[in-house]
């Protein structure tokens, strides 16, 4: 991943890397299925134990490792990054539990809030402005989810839980003055402590740690290095490099990809108001992606030829 560009720099740039982080949440439900066994609060202490190495690895090939000392010295960074830290902590926390609890639908209607309350704080918080078509979008899409949220109200305290959290978490990393994996290696040392007091507390618990029970699960649970570290680099990239409201319609392919994983892989049926729900969103995301195509660098020939 190259330095993130000037802020005059297009938009669509950070397009690439928005994809490819929600491509990769959308399929995270498939590693958890492998590591359902693991309590979710051991899971999330494992992810972080082994997004530091990851972290470090990266800082240092990418010759970084000055800017992760300049953002520990500076007390308002870290306090900043502490707040990002407790809020993607928490995310994953609840992610897990959803999942592991069997409530798929609740985590993806999260997940489904999620682009509402970005473009919300991007309106209110970062004075971005929607065009009449992108509120139309909003609308759309807010009826859509509005139908979901109707079907899935008893545990809809995770979806909200999702949502806030995930989107005050992008708040700050647009915010704060930290490149990406900088900002990464020193929200994962703020919650390294926490971590390993839990997994040690579940490693003198009766039932003793996941990791040493086989080769499979311990690969897997090293694997959370990567499968936490890359996308929320990607994700920072890009909340770097667009604007909070475009970067939440991105996010509609996340929950999208989870909802065909639990038709396809997890045998859920298809209910009338998901379907009905789907084409109130799909159709917020398509007018939302003609006007970013209108507005964007691919038409500024006829812009030009016309001026």
């Amino acid at each position: 991943m190259s330095p993130e560009p000037p802020a005059s720099e297009n938009r669509a740039s950070g397009l690439p890397y928005a994809l490819a982080a929600y491509g990769i949440w959308g399929l995270i439900p498939l590693y958890f299925l492998f590591v359902r066994q693991v309590p979710a609060l051991e899971m999330v202490g494992w992810r972080i134990i082994f997004t530091i190495p990851v972290c470090v690895f990266l800082v240092i090939t990418r010759k970084q490792a000055d800017q992760v000392l300049t953002a520990l010295r500076n007390p308002r960074l870290i306090g900043a990054l502490a707040a990002s830290s407790v809020l993607i902590g928490a995310n994953w926390l609840i992610y897990v539990i959803a999942i592991q609890t069997g409530h798929v639908l609740a985590a993806s209607l999260g997940y489904y809030i999620n682009p509402l309350v970005n473009v919300l704080l991007g309106t209110v918080l970062l004075k971005e402005r929607l065009t009449r078509i992108q509120w139309l979008a909003v609308a759309l899409a807010a009826i859509g989810v509005g139908i979901l949220a109707w079907g899935a109200k008893e545990m809809l305290w995770i979806s909200l839980v999702l949502a806030f959290s995930f989107s005050g978490y992008g708040v700050i990393r647009k915010l704060v003055p930290v490149e990406s994996l900088p900002g990464l290696t020193v929200e994962s040392s703020i919650l390294l402590l926490p971590a390993i007091g839990v997994v040690a507390w579940f490693a003198a618990s009766p039932a003793g740690s996941s990791l040493g029970q086989s080769l499979f699960l311990d690969g897997m649970l090293a694997a959370a290095g990567l499968v936490t570290a890359i996308p929320l680099l990607l994700f920072a990239v890009a909340a770097r490099r667009m604007s909070y409201s475009a970067l939440g319609f991105v996010q509609f392919l996340a929950p999208s990809l989870v909802f065909v994983l639990g038709l396809t892989v997890f045998g859920e049926p298809l209910r009338p108001v998901q379907l009905v729900c789907f084409g109130f969103i799909w159709s917020a995301i398509a007018l939302f992606s003609l006007d970013l195509l209108l507005r964007s660098g691919l038409l500024s020939g006829k812009r030009a030829a016309r001026t």
